[in-house]
């Protein structure tokens, strides 16, 4: 995929999507999600429908609200205003059946959509065989345009700048929920909100991986911060922990082993490695430091439009790192009623290697 200054390179990832249609012998699909519009146009809007026909180009339906705003800044994408009197199904049945032409064999769909839109449309094309399309589209968000990653490494390291802030104003005596605010009126005030519930937990309630902010008072205990900010449309993620300066022996013995998961999954980040290997090298570290038991969950997870994205690196997962893909690093140990550490950064495969986006220090 071209990513050129000057080139618009998302005709290209369209174009690509719509020889994945042809490969799987889908007729034309039907995509209603925004975020999957939004990385194959451009156009960010609640209320449409891209109609992809496999054998011509993409057709943007819509309302008069956005109309006019595709038509400027997607001139390459045909779009059609949809009038309250016509009716959506109306106008797919023109685009897809011009002139009473044969209905399409097989017709794809997302398989995040809502049950009822999904009626819908098997009922205006009947007898066509549904096929689940999504995780084509996911497969070609996971690799980032120049632009979608210029912004996503600008909302890192907005991220990075709201944790510096925020960790000054936290006080002994706050509740996780005061943190909490802290880091959501800097989300509000310098980005788009935020990109995911921060989660703020003090001392043993790290232990629970998504804990839920409550009313437990920070009394000096190690603190754990797991915050992301949205910035232009697009997502990031960070953990950090605030480490007291005499930290029980057993909490420095996990935050070292977690840490050094946390660099040798790093090391490891490279064009034609597999996700799976990365959780492998984070995973033989914590076995090695007799943890292996206490890391639950994948190693990361791409970030994009959404915060969560391919690729995962999971245990045995074969994706294959490519040139623009992201993925975050967050290896973590949780010992219930104990302890919880997790380092999280985010990482940007490069043609050469990586580079990590998340600056705080560690």
């Amino acid at each position: 995929m071209s990513t050129r200054k000057g080139k618009n390179p998302l005709p290209d990832r369209y174009e690509a999507f719509r020889r994945r249609l042809v490969r799987r012998r889908v007729d034309a699909a039907l995509l209603f999600g925004q975020k999957n519009i939004l990385s194959l146009t451009g156009i960010d809007c609640d209320s449409a429908c891209l109609v992809c026909p496999s054998c011509g180009a993409p057709t943007l339906l819509t309302d008069f609200r956005y109309v006019p705003a595709v038509r400027r800044s997607a001139p390459w994408l045909k779009c059609v205003e949809v009038k309250r009197s016509d009716g959506l199904s109306a106008v797919m049945r023109r685009l897809l059946r011009p002139g009473g032409a044969p209905a399409p064999a097989r017709i794809g769909y997302e398989g995040s959509l809502e049950a009822s839109r999904y009626l819908a449309v098997v009922k205006l094309f009947r007898g066509a065989a549904p096929v689940d399309v999504e995780g084509e589209v996911l497969d070609l968000r996971a690799v980032k345009t120049a632009g979608e990653i210029a912004r996503i490494a600008a909302a890192e390291a907005l991220n990075d700048e709201i944790w510096n802030l925020s960790r000054r104003e936290f006080r002994h005596g706050m509740t996780e929920k005061d943190m909490q605010r802290i880091v959501r009126g800097y989300m509000n005030a310098l980005g788009d909100g935020e990109a995911f519930e921060t989660i703020v937990c003090v001392g043993a309630n790290a232990a629970e991986c998504h804990h839920v902010p409550d009313a437990t008072v920070w009394h000096g205990e190690p603190l754990l911060v797991d915050l992301g900010v949205k910035l232009n449309g697009v997502c990031s993620d960070m953990t950090r922990n605030v480490v007291p300066r005499r930290p029980s022996p057993e909490y420095a013995r996990v935050y070292e082993a977690v840490l050094a998961a946390n660099k040798a999954a790093i090391a490891a980040v490279k064009p034609g490695v597999t996700a799976g290997a990365l959780d492998k090298a984070a995973r033989q570290v914590l076995r090695r430091a007799g943890y292996a038991k206490a890391f639950g969950h994948a190693l990361g997870h791409g970030v994009g439009y959404d915060v969560h994205e391919r690729p995962t690196a999971r245990a045995g997962d074969r994706t294959v790192l490519k040139p623009g893909m992201l993925v975050t690093i967050e290896p973590g140990v949780y010992l219930p009623g104990k302890l919880g550490v997790r380092i999280e950064d985010l990482v940007l495969v490069t043609a050469s290697g990586c580079e990590v986006l998340s600056s705080s220090a560690k």
